[in-house]
């Protein structure tokens, strides 16, 4: 009995010793495919389920993933300013969409001390037009003093950008907060004095709208303060036919959508995800410009600078040596705006909103090969 129990013993043992090693070796594969899937993924935080940027975000990840090198992770957002925190402070989150006037809003609450240098931008995306419509009697922006004006649901993107205008223009109207449908009914019932939207021209809001409504465009003053936050840009007939007249566009800015990223430093294991990134992005951008890739893309220069932020060095980088496919991304950006504008107007709005890119696209490019060959 003796001997049997010692036997037993030794047999117990062996397969602990066994057992042990089995579990250190399922410890060792498990952590290293731990390792091996998070070594290659990039996290975007966007916007919400109905809006562009989480289109954006999921079309980076179906042209870029490519197994363990590189894995997008699309993350949906709860705007701009939330999504400037999420950046700095979320795990698992490298990179952001957010409204380039961010940086102004967020200086302004003193919320994060030097954030410029904390989080940089990879490109610009597309601008998205301010819209102010206001009653025919109210004839340019300083008579909205002490009015009624729609800023849009607090913590949307409209409501910061409004803010900031009207503070940069000195003007004091008296904001009030409803989403956008119940505002322009308002405004046409003469309830509200203006109305404030921001979103890429032309928007279905204003669609039937037509100037026998009692309503019209106000122009915004391109005065330098603004123009250090803010783009240029107009309202035309193409884009609004019942609202602003033929040859007659409005003079308004435009606030840039950009792809914004922490700073990662140099060396690191994040520096090195977000540069892999960027250069899969930056190589593979003729991919985004195919259906059924967002038509926003159209309208992306690579290298369009943001006024107020740094690029990220590794996207500065990659320009500085293939500035022959950052001034094509410009080129072909600028023709699709000229694309539009030159539409008749009932074709520009069709085309703006059509579910089908790839008859969008298709008109682009024989507009193109034909303006080519003039």
């Amino acid at each position: 009995m003796i001997k049997m129990s010692r036997l037993t013993s030794a047999v117990l043992a062996g397969a602990l010793v066994l057992f042990a090693a089995a579990d250190g070796l399922r410890a060792q594969s498990a952590g290293e495919f731990r390792e091996r899937i998070n070594s290659g993924t990039v996290g975007i935080i966007s916007g919400g389920v109905d809006g562009t940027y989480i289109r954006i975000a999921t079309d980076l990840a179906a042209v870029l993933d490519n197994g363990d090198d590189l894995r997008v992770l699309p993350v949906m957002g709860k705007g701009s300013v939330q999504n400037i925190d999420d950046i700095l402070y979320l795990k698992g989150i490298d990179i952001g969409i957010v409204q380039s006037d961010v940086f102004e809003f967020v200086r302004r609450q003193g919320k994060h001390p030097q954030i410029d240098s904390r989080i940089n931008y990879i490109t610009k995306l597309y601008n998205e037009e301010f819209h102010l419509l206001a009653r025919k009697e109210i004839t340019q922006v300083a008579d909205l003093a002490g009015k009624k004006v729609n800023f849009g649901v607090q913590g949307s993107g409209t409501y910061m950008t409004a803010s900031l205008v009207f503070e940069l223009l000195g003007i004091e109207p008296e904001p009030v907060s409803f989403d956008q449908a119940l505002a322009l009914e308002s405004l046409v019932k003469g309830e509200i004095d203006g109305l404030i939207y921001v979103a890429g021209k032309p928007t279905r809001l204003f669609r039937d709208l037509g100037g026998d409504q009692g309503v019209h465009f106000l122009p915004i003053p391109l005065e330098e303060k603004i123009l250090d936050t803010y783009f240029p840009s107009r309202l035309t007939n193409a884009d609004y036919p019942g609202l602003v007249p033929d040859g007659a566009p409005v003079r308004t800015v435009a606030v840039g959508a950009v792809m914004a990223v922490y700073n990662w430093a140099e060396g690191g294991e994040r520096h090195r995800k977000v540069s892999r990134f960027i250069d899969a992005f930056f190589s593979s951008f003729d991919s985004f410009l195919q259906a059924p890739r967002h038509r926003k893309w159209q309208e992306v220069s690579l290298a369009a600078e943001v006024p107020g932020w740094n690029r990220f060095e590794p996207a500065a980088r990659w320009l500085a040596n293939n500035s022959e496919g950052a001034a094509q991304s410009e080129d072909r950006a600028a023709d699709f705006a000229r694309f539009l504008e030159e539409q008749a107007p009932d074709v520009a709005a069709r085309l703006s909103e059509s579910a089908d890119q790839q008859e969008l696209l298709e008109l682009f490019e024989a507009w193109r090969a034909n303006a080519a060959g003039q």
